[in-house]
């Protein structure tokens, strides 16, 4: 991975930290899929692909999708000179960062405690 593409993905991560509460969630595996289902919709919200709205947890992730794309789009207007390959890429590096950050990185022990 490139500087540049290192760079735009921290920039995605300084809005979501900014403007999202949804990374807060207080265990380990709804963070999991709340990254996935946010950021794979804003995947596709941003490639102009069909987003699946079959389940609540679908809607759910939907809506936070698409105030998270709104918002890339407003706060990174290089988003706009990517092709779909490349913004599939950038997603994906952001969802891994984010999986870091809030999961696998976090020094937050209730994550994992299995009573939580």
């Amino acid at each position: 991975m490139d500087d540049i593409m290192k760079d735009r993905i921290e920039q995605l991560v300084d809005y979501i930290m900014k403007w999202c509460l949804w990374q807060f969630h207080s265990r380990a595996w709804d963070r999991e899929k709340q990254n996935e289902g946010i950021l794979t919709k804003t995947m596709q919200l941003l490639c102009e692909e069909p987003v699946e709205l079959e389940t609540p947890a679908d809607r759910c992730y939907w809506v936070d999708a698409v105030f998270l794309a709104k918002g890339f789009k407003n706060t990174c207007p290089w988003l706009a000179t990517m092709d779909k390959k490349d913004i599939k890429l950038l997603m994906q590096g952001l969802k891994d960062r984010m999986d870091y950050l809030t999961i696998k990185g976090s020094l937050n022990k209730e994550l994992t405690n299995p009573l939580y």
